[in-house]
């Protein structure tokens, strides 16, 4: 499983790089692992401002249709484009090609709340 130590996590099997006050996401490799094959991203909300835990879009595989929740406030500002072609990039690099949004953070007190990469590897083996 791999869980790079330079992200953040959520609850919610979502990782977060924060680039000053950019935050990218994607969601985690053992998420994409438990979804399956991905066939569609959707994320309609680019340039609306959201609360964190507000669901931001969704992702479809072959055995369901999960919803995508906002791990931190702010606007989304970008979709990575890449996806609408190619969604399959969620599962073979979900932590590079596979990223999903950027968000302009408005609460940059929430990134203490989310999880380290060991935070998040006990709640999946837990």
């Amino acid at each position: 499983m791999n869980l790079p130590s330079d992200l953040k996590y959520t609850k919610d099997h979502e990782w977060i790089r924060i680039e000053d006050n950019i935050a990218v996401v994607g969601i985690t490799d053992f998420a994409q692992s438990e979804l399956g094959d991905i066939v569609y991203v959707e994320v309609e909300t680019v340039d609306e401002t959201l609360d964190k835990d507000e669901v931001f879009g969704t992702v479809e595989a072959v055995k369901t249709v999960s919803d995508l929740f906002l791990p931190l406030s702010g606007e989304i500002i970008e979709f990575n484009t890449l996806l609408e072609d190619e969604p399959e990039k969620v599962n073979a690099d979900p932590y590079g090609e596979g990223w999903m949004i950027k968000i302009k953070i408005s609460d940059t007190s929430e990134i203490d709340t989310l999880l380290s990469d060991a935070g998040y590897k006990e709640l999946i083996e837990a």
